[in-house]
């Protein structure tokens, strides 16, 4: 299991969702993902796309700068 960051700061939706699955797609089964994203509309975006997709919801978190969202690539 790996840990990755992706820096989806300044875009807006669809593309945290997009980047998102971009990274997933060269990731394994188990690893991590942190997204760091300023739409707020990814904190709804990204888990409806994990739930989707089977992968798992770790964590979201939210302040006034960033959303931070931590997943689970299962494959």
């Amino acid at each position: 299991m790996s840990t990755h960051q992706l820096d989806a700061t300044g875009l807006l939706c669809p593309l945290p969702v997009i980047r998102t699955q971009d990274r997933v797609a060269t990731l394994r089964q188990g690893d991590v993902l942190s997204v760091h994203c300023t739409d707020p509309g990814a904190l709804l975006d990204i888990p409806a796309w994990c739930r989707i997709h089977g992968h798992e919801l770790l964590s979201t978190q939210e302040s006034e700068e960033e959303v931070l969202i931590c997943i689970r690539v299962r494959k």
